[in-house]
C-alpha cells in the first residue's frame, strides 16, 4: 500500500511518499481502507520532534483519525463487517492515518452514520470531540454567557464557534488573522471577529463586553500567549489551554503574570489544561457521549462543522506547511 513515511523528526520534508506492506490485524484489530484522513496539529508536533505525550517510533506514519471502510478484521471482532464505512481513531505503533490501510482496536472504530460525510467523519473523534467536550465539559459553557475563541476559521475553532452557538451563548468572539478567516467564522455564527495577532486584542474583547470580559476563552498557542489571554478573562471566567502550537521550547510561563489570578486580587478566574487523551482514557464514557451530542447536533443541522479542504494523500508535506503556517482554513483532510 501507499503511506506517508518519516523516519526522522524535521520540517515537513522529512514525510515521504512511499510503498510499505499492508497492515495485518491481530486479535481485536480492524484495519480500515482510509477514505479520508484528517490532518491534525499533533500530527505537526509529532513531525517536528516536540515534546508529546506518547512516543514516535521511526519509521513512523502519522495521522491519529480516518474515516473509511472496513477492509478486514482480526479474530474476536464482532459486528463489524468487511465494507462497512467507519470513522475512528487509528494508529498501532508506526501505523497511523496517512495511510491506504490503517489499523486500530475495534474499541475506537465507530459506524458511519448514513448521510455524513466522510470527509466531515474523519475530522469528529479528535477535533469535533475537543470543541464539544472543552465547551460542555471543562468550560461549562452556559445560555447568556460569552467566550472567546482563537483560530476560529481552523478546525476546532470552527466546531467551537458553531457548538457555542448551540449553547446559547450571548456573544461569540472569534480570533482570526485575517480579513478572510474572520469573514469564515462570522458565516458560521461567530458575533464578532477580531484580528488575535494585534497585542491589543484583549482591550477589543472588553470593548464588546461592555468592559467585563469574557466568561470563557480558549488558548491554544502557547505558554508566552498565555498572560495576554487572561486579560481578556471576566471575573469568574475559565481559561482552557488545548495546545501550543509555537512550541514549548524556548517558551516559558511567566509566572508573574499568574499572580493576580492566584492571590491578588484573585477574581474567582479559572486555569485548566485539556488534554483529548486523557479524556479517552479516564473518562472514555463522557467523552463518547460528547461525540454522540456532536453527531446528533450534525445530523439535525445544527452543526455543518468546518469548511474541508482536500488535498491528495501524497501532498501531505504541503498540508502541513499549511497547517504549520497558519495559512490554511477549516479542515485539511488528505485523500489517498
Amino acid at each position: 500500500m501507499k503511506a506517508i513515511l518519516m523516519t526522522e523528526t524535521g520540517t515537513a520534508d522529512v514525510l515521504k511518499y512511499v510503498e510499505v506492506p499492508d497492515p495485518v490485524p491481530m486479535a481485536g484489530e480492524v484495519v480500515i481502507r482510509v477514505r479520508s484522513a484528517s490532518v491534525n496539529f499533533a500530527d505537526v508536533a509529532r513531525r517536528r520532534g516536540d515534546r508529546y505525550p506518547e512516543p514516535t517510533p521511526m519509521p513512523f506514519t502519522p495521522g491519529m483519525e480516518v474515516a473509511g471502510t472496513v477492509a478486514a478484521v482480526g479474530e474476536n471482532v464482532a459486528g463489524l463487517e468487511v465494507g462497512t464505512p467507519v470513522f475512528g481513531t487509528v494508529g498501532r505503533y508506526s501505523n497511523g492515518g496517512y495511510a491506504e490501510l490503517a489499523v486500530t482496536q475495534q474499541a475506537n472504530v465507530i459506524p458511519l452514520p448514513p448521510g455524513i460525510d466522510p470527509d466531515l467523519a474523519a475530522g469528529l473523534p479528535a477535533v469535533g470531540a475537543t470543541a464539544t467536550l472543552i465547551l460542555t465539559e471543562v468550560a461549562g459553557l452556559a445560555e447568556g454567557e460569552t467566550v472567546f475563541i482563537p483560530a476560529a476559521a481552523g478546525g476546532v475553532g470552527s466546531f467551537a464557534v458553531q457548538i457555542a452557538k448551540a449553547l446559547g451563548a450571548k456573544t461569540i468572539i472569534a480570533g482570526a488573522s485575517t480579513p478572510e478567516k474572520r469573514e469564515i467564522a462570522l458565516n458560521q455564527g461567530a458575533h464578532h471577529a477580531i484580528d488575535y495577532r494585534r497585542p491589543d486584542w484583549p482591550e477589543q474583547v472588553r470593548e464588546l463586553t461592555e468592559g467585563k470580559g469574557v466568561d470563557v476563552a480558549l488558548e491554544m498557542t502557547g505558554p508566552k500567549h498565555l498572560p495576554t489571554t487572561l486579560a481578556a478573562l471576566a471575573p469568574f471566567g475559565r481559561l482552557i489551554t488545548y495546545g501550543a502550537v509555537t512550541g514549548l521550547e524556548g517558551h516559558h510561563l511567566d509566572g508573574d503574570a499568574l499572580t493576580p489570578l492566584i492571590y491578588d486580587p484573585a477574581p474567582g478566574q479559572s486555569l485548566t489544561g485539556f488534554n483529548l487523551g486523557v479524556w479517552f482514557a479516564l473518562r472514555p464514557e463522557v467523552t463518547i457521549g460528547a461525540l454522540g451530542k456532536l453527531m446528533g447536533w450534525i445530523a439535525e443541522g445544527t452543526i455543518t462543522g468546518p469548511p474541508i479542504q482536500t488535498m491528495p494523500l501524497a501532498d501531505a508535506a504541503e498540508a502541513h506547511r499549511l497547517l504549520e503556517s497558519g495559512s490554511s482554513t477549516g479542515k485539511l483532510i488528505l485523500e489517498p
